[in-house]
């Protein structure tokens, strides 16, 4: 059965291009050997992830997450049953933030600011399909 989860949470410490280009490529590297695709986007201290693949792996990297040191105020915003990947073409990919239209953000929030702890959990599931949509990811493996 195969779910997809997103969630948020903030940074513990500031967070460089160098480690979140380790991430990534940690990520690319493991992510195919348990069946999990996804997207990863980290800007100003916030991270929102989607992790997409069978319930026991997704849910197994998700525990991890939540007990990574890296990672403060965890926060799942959605988690469903799917018939399909959204994600398939990116073992993890990223939110190109110089793509991002901050007219998309200002239709999901208050204002134009990428802020998961402030809008709903079905907001960002769609400002995430709008990313996809207008081809604002970039590919990792």
């Amino acid at each position: 059965m195969l779910v997809r989860l997103m969630y948020a949470s903030r940074a513990a410490t500031a967070v460089d291009q160098e480690e979140l280009a380790a991430i990534l490529r940690t990520s690319a590297r493991r992510n195919p050997e348990n069946g999990i695709t996804g997207v990863l986007c980290c800007s100003g201290g916030l991270f929102i992830q989607v992790l997409e693949g069978g319930r026991s792996q997704v849910n197994a990297l998700y525990r991890r997450i939540c007990g990574d040191a890296r990672h403060e105020e965890v926060t799942l915003l959605a988690y469903e049953e799917i018939n399909e990947r959204r994600f398939a073409g990116w073992a993890m990919g990223q939110v190109n933030m110089s793509r991002l239209n901050p007219a998309v953000l200002i239709k999901y929030n208050e204002c134009a600011r990428l802020d998961p702890f402030a809008v709903s959990g079905a907001a960002t599931v769609a400002l995430f399909d709008e990313l996809v949509a207008g081809a604002a990811i970039m590919g990792q493996g």
